[in-house]
Parts: structure tokens; sequence; C-alpha cells
């Protein structure tokens, strides 16, 4: 996992540590959007995952999301940047269009679906569909936080 790490903390405090990742909100011509059921605990998410060191985030979306859907996407642009406060984790999320490959699982993901924006709410978690509906909206890049369940700050 890829960790960053403050040189700025001061004595008494502790040392921020943050993981990036990227995540791909993949939307079809029909307006379906691209998701994922983690194989780790069941969830259904945007495919996504730790940015890597010598990548820049729109390789690591295109990387990511061929890794755990088998979809190749082109990136269209930055539609939100979100932080969970309790883990530390900065999610970078861009709006891509598939370009081609086919629907498969992964070790990471145990289905993969293009769901309609009313089946992301009621499958996802309000910080994961959110993710998803903000890139429709056009209005972004949007900036939120949240502590893992609930949104605690929207732009």
């Amino acid at each position: 996992m890829l960790l960053y790490m403050s040189n700025s903390a001061r004595e008494g405090q502790s040392t921020p540590l943050h993981s990036v990742s990227v995540a791909g909100a993949v939307v079809r011509e029909d307006g379906r959007l691209l998701a994922i059921r983690r194989a780790d605990n069941g969830t259904w998410e945007l495919p996504g995952g730790v940015l890597e060191l010598t990548e820049a985030p729109e390789e690591g979306v295109v990387r990511e999301v061929w890794e755990e859907t088998g979809i190749r996407v082109q990136v269209d642009e930055l539609t939100g940047v979100y932080k969970n406060t309790t883990r530390g984790v900065v999610a970078l999320v861009f709006r891509c269009k598939p370009a081609g490959g086919v629907e498969r699982t992964s070790d990471e993901s145990t289905a993969v679906e293009w769901l309609t924006p009313t089946e992301v709410k009621e499958r996802m978690a309000e910080v994961f569909a959110i993710r998803l509906l903000d890139a429709l909206d056009g209005a972004g890049p949007h900036v939120r936080s949240h502590d893992g369940k609930h949104l605690t700050a929207a732009r």
C-alpha cells in the first residue's frame, strides 16, 4: 500500500498517513454504470484501488478497472476527490467510457454488473454511491469527506 508521510509533524503530534486510491466511474452510452461486488467484504463499489508510486492517476484508473472487471476504459475527467477520515484514504474518481473488453470477475471481484442509477442507490452504501452519481451530474469535481459510513462534508 502506498502511504504518504508528512514531514511537517511537530514533536508530540502524530505523523499523518494517507493512502491514495483511484476509481473509475465507467458510464455506458445507455447510462448504466460499471460496479463490482468486492470479494473481501461483499459490498458493491466502483472498480478501483491503490495508486502505484510510479503511475499517473489516469494510468492507475485504467489498470484497476481492467484488473477488476475485464473492461478497457478511456478516461474522460476527474469528477471527485473523496476522503475517508477514519482510514486516511483519499480517492480520486474519474469518469470513464468503456473502450473494449468483456466483463469478468477477478480475485478482487465476485460480480461485475452494469447498474442503473437507481440500482446504484439500492445496492451501494451512500459513501460509494455518491461517487458514481457525482460523476453523472457534470458539476464536478466534487470534494467530499466521510467517516466510512456517512458523508461529513460536501461542496
